[in-house]
Formats: structure tokens, C-alpha cells, sequence
């Protein structure tokens, strides 16, 4: 066998160990824990659309919570492993691509790549609470601000801030139009799915989807809006920003139906944890 042969061999033998019944297992894993997060989340923003500010809603104030509740510890440790599988999952996906047709364009596995590095570095947020309450919780607000007065502090900061915010307005809005046209059906297992399965995941897809998008959303404007001033103090996290929401017009209406939305989120990861192609 010469070298090429031998190359060839060595990259298909690691590929079928990426696309294995372990790495799926991580994928499913994760997704299950980014869902137990966003319920969470979702159920700390609906408390504080109805006055109980006691708690940040996000993930820090996620973690808090489940500290608290008897196997706390357990929890915690379980959901950073399941983060730590979302991160091994997307690797395998950004090396080898994924499944479906178009599973390995580049920039699907560029945005794997993203995956990777942002679920690696929750997941060490996770597991280092676990380890000490105080090593990874931390306000999703002041971690903004400080990022944001940092990155402003750079060489065309301004611009950088700004770019950075447009550019998940962006996302954010590209990503609302996708959930809006259940563009995740491709990535389903549809054909192991009954009726009423299709439409409860139908339902917890684009309205949980819509909610998390319109979050990030506002955070990007957020985020604009403080390059412009050149003020970081503007730049807001998850709970900042879903505060924001029941400062509208529409009230704390508005937050209610964003925090269920959250929830619904949560719900539709739990969901693909089972029906996903990983």
C-alpha cells in the first residue's frame, strides 16, 4: 500500500470514528443539556416578567439554580459533560462534515468550527461551577460590558464592536427566517416521527426558535448602539437584554411571551437530542 493509499485509509478510519455511535451519543447528550439550559432560562425570564427579580435569567443564573436543588452538583456536572459532547460533536462535523447532502460545505463546517470553540468554553463554565460555585456562573452583563469596553479599547474598536454587533442582527434575522421556514426538518429523522411528533416539534421549532433569535437580535443592537456612543456600558447580556423586552410598548406581555418562546426552545433541543441526524 503506498502513502496515499495508507492516507486515504487513515482519513476514512477516522472519519467512521467521528460519525461513531460515541460521537452521536455526545451530540445527543449536548443538545439535551443546551435544552435543560434554555428551559431554564426561559422559566427564570417568565418569573421576572412577573416580578421576581431576585435571579439573573441566564445561564449563570441557570447554574445557580440547579446548585440549589438537592443533586445540584450531579446536574450541573452532567450538563457540563453533555456541553463538552456538543463540542467533540461539532469538531467531527467542521473536520469531516455532516450528514445530509449538504453536510459538508464549508460553511457548515465553519459554523461546527464556531460551535466547537463557543460549546468547549461553556462547558469549562459549567464544569468549573460545579467544581466551585464561584468559578463559572458570572453575569452574562457584566461579561458584555467588560468585552465590549475591551474590545472598544483596540485600534478601530469602534468599528470592530459595530461589525461584531450588525453581524449577529444579522444572523439573528437570517436565523428567525429559517425557523420561521422549518429549514431543522432537514435535519430531522422525519420518517421516525409520527403526525403528532412532527407538529410538537413543528411548534416548539419555530416559536422557540423566533423567541432566541429575537434575543440575540436585540443584543446585537445593543451592541451597535455602544460602539456609536462609545459607551460599553450600553452593550447588554441575556438577562439585561431580556429585561429589555418588558420596557417596550408591549410591556412585560412582550417578555412573557419571549420567556415561553425560551422555554419552547429548550423543549425543541430536548427534541432533536432524539430525532436529529447527528
Amino acid at each position: 500500500m503506498n502513502a496515499n493509499a495508507m492516507a486515504r485509509s487513515g482519513r476514512l478510519g477516522a472519519e467512521r470514528a467521528a460519525r461513531g455511535s460515541v460521537t452521536e451519543g455526545a451530540g445527543r447528550a449536548g443538545l439535551a443539556a443546551r435544552g435543560a439550559i434554555y428551559l431554564l432560562v426561559g422559566a427564570l425570564a417568565l418569573q421576572v416578567a412577573f416580578g421576581d427579580t431576585g435571579r439573573q435569567a441566564d445561564r449563570g443564573g441557570a447554574l445557580d439554580t440547579l446548585a440549589g436543588q438537592p443533586l445540584g452538583v450531579v446536574l450541573l456536572w452532567a450538563i457540563g459533560a453533555g456541553l463538552a459532547g456538543m463540542a467533540v460533536w461539532r469538531l467531527s462535523v467542521a473536520a469531516f462534515g455532516s450528514a445530509g447532502a449538504d453536510g459538508r460545505k464549508a460553511h457548515k463546517r465553519l459554523l461546527a468550527a464556531f460551535g466547537c470553540v463557543f460549546y468547549a468554553g461553556s462547558a469549562y463554565s459549567v464544569l468549573s461551577f460545579a467544581v466551585g460555585p464561584h468559578g463559572g456562573g458570572g453575569s452574562s452583563d457584566r461579561q458584555s460590558r467588560d468585552v465590549t469596553a475591551r474590545a472598544l479599547d483596540l485600534p478601530a474598536g469602534q468599528w470592530l464592536v459595530a461589525a461584531a454587533g450588525a453581524g449577529v442582527v444579522v444572523a439573528g434575522v437570517w436565523n428567525v427566517v429559517r425557523a420561521v421556514r422549518r429549514k431543522y426538518h432537514k435535519d430531522l429523522k422525519l420518517g421516525e416521527m409520527s403526525p403528532w411528533q412532527r407538529r410538537l416539534v413543528d411548534i416548539t421549532g419555530v416559536g422557540g426558535g423566533v423567541a432566541r433569535c429575537l434575543v440575540f437580535t436585540a443584543a446585537g443592537a445593543f451592541a451597535v448602539r455602544a460602539a456609536i456612543d462609545y459607551r460599553p456600558d450600553r452593550a447588554k447580556g441575556m438577562d439585561d437584554t431580556l429585561r429589555s423586552f418588558a420596557h417596550t410598548p408591549l410591556g412585560p406581555s412582550l417578555l412573557v411571551c419571549v420567556a415561553a418562546g425560551l422555554v419552547l426552545y429548550g423543549l425543541f433541543s430536548i427534541a432533536l437530542s432524539r430525532w436529529c441526524r447527528v
